[in-house]
């Protein structure tokens, strides 16, 4: 939400269109994550996973984003350039299809304050929750994410996007793409078959517009390599692609009915979850902060550069631990949980996967405690970083060709 403010200021050549109303999505969404931190321990849920929130708060959720939605695209009218750079239409897809998607799946029929019941029944209501799941996936951690990408990549490169060309064929065949592929979510279920091959297809159809766009990515360095060496944020950006890259080919790999069979409800699903909210989503968002904190702060840089190195290190450690010994004890767990003896019976009890995956969960926890000291290292260098600076505001810039 931050970085989508700052890009489309940036690239319309005017401020926000409403400052009141943007201050006050930033409050709401706050109110929000205080109300889930304490309804959610209490175990007031709709029991929805990724919409576990209950009515009252779901209804703020939506006025918060749809006053969010009007601050964007106010800006987006109110632009001083005809163009509307392909950062923007990715953050307007995921503006527009996160409120489709709470408000349709949010849908429910309150008993109390903090008692609802889903609008929807059986088989339809799994269908709208994992149409809704999978796509909280590709438009709120993917599409945001790609608008991150397609600004700050090439920004702090000093490269263009390598094809603007390639930009456009990634944005329209992965908003189409990504509603269709929800049914995955549901193999070997009471969902129709013919339903959840067509989940599986768009699946794997979803690989090309997903790599398309991660190799759009890498490619922006092209002449500019040389600048991985000693750029942390680089490092960041370009990694968190290749995660991205690896977790975009894991997802429709996953889809195939047959992976599945062994797949699913095992620690595997953990790491392809991890790889991406780590890998990805975590990193590229790292990468910004670091872009945007000194700017924002009238610095030149970040405290310390060699604090952004030591934290890339050890994140990146950290995440390849954790999703390492996550596909390890995944495969083991399917590949147990299938077994059966010449009789027919099974070969191994539940409690005996168990017990064999405790060495690989502990290796999640040391990856899941070096990611956590990464982000303490950032936090500090970010209050240093903070400490004496003063924000002003930034001069509106004028298009090419244009004189104030």
């Amino acid at each position: 939400m931050g970085s989508s403010y700052y890009v489309v200021q940036r690239t319309s050549h005017v401020r926000l269109f409403c400052d009141k109303l943007a201050s006050f999505t930033f409050w709401g969404w706050q109110l929000v994550i205080l109300l889930a931190a304490i309804t959610l321990p209490l175990g007031i849920t709709q029991g929805k996973e990724y919409a576990e929130l209950e009515w009252p708060i779901d209804l703020l959720i939506a006025v918060v984003w749809v006053s969010y939605a009007i601050v964007f695209f106010g800006t987006i009218v109110k632009r001083k350039v005809s163009h509307i750079y392909v950062a923007n239409w990715f953050y307007g897809s995921f503006i527009l299809a996160v409120a489709l998607l709470h408000i349709v799946n949010s849908a429910a029929i309150p008993v109390t304050m903090t008692k609802s019941y889903s609008a929807y029944a059986g088989v339809q209501d799994a269908m709208i929750q994992w149409w809704y799941g999978h796509n909280a996936v590709g438009f709120f951690l993917t599409a945001g994410f790609l608008g991150m990408m397609y600004y700050f990549v090439p920004k702090q490169a000093g490269r263009p996007v390598y094809s603007y060309r390639l930009s456009v064929v990634h944005f329209w065949a992965l908003i189409f793409t990504y509603m269709w592929a929800g049914p995955h979510h549901l193999h070997y279920t009471a969902l129709p078959d013919w339903t959840q091959s067509v989940g599986m297809v768009f699946s794997l159809i979803l690989l090309a517009p997903s790599w398309g766009g991660m190799i759009n990515g890498i490619m922006t360095l092209s002449g500019a390599w040389h600048k991985l060496r000693d750029d942390p944020i680089l490092k960041f950006l370009i990694t968190s692609l290749s995660f991205y890259g690896m977790s975009t080919f894991e997802g429709p790999m996953m889809s195939i009915k047959t992976v599945n069979a062994l797949s699913h409800y095992t620690d595997w699903t953990i790491g392809h979850v991890h790889s991406g909210a780590l890998g990805w989503v975590a990193m590229v968002s790292i990468g910004t902060i670091y872009y945007l904190l000194p700017r924002l702060f009238g610095k030149s840089e970040m405290y310390s550069v060699k604090l952004m190195t030591v934290h890339f290190w050890v994140a990146t450690i950290g995440v390849v631990l954790y999703i390492a010994s996550m596909w390890i004890a995944g495969v083991m767990q399917g590949l147990m949980w299938r077994s059966v003896n010449a009789d027919g019976t099974l070969a191994y009890s539940f409690v005996e996967s168990v017990k064999v995956s405790y060495p690989f969960w502990g290796i999640r926890f040391i990856g899941g405690v070096l990611f956590l000291v990464g982000m303490l290292i950032m936090a500090y260098n970010m209050f240093k970083t903070m400490a004496g600076g003063s924000t002003e505001d930034a001069p509106v810039l004028v298009p090419a060709g244009q004189h104030a």
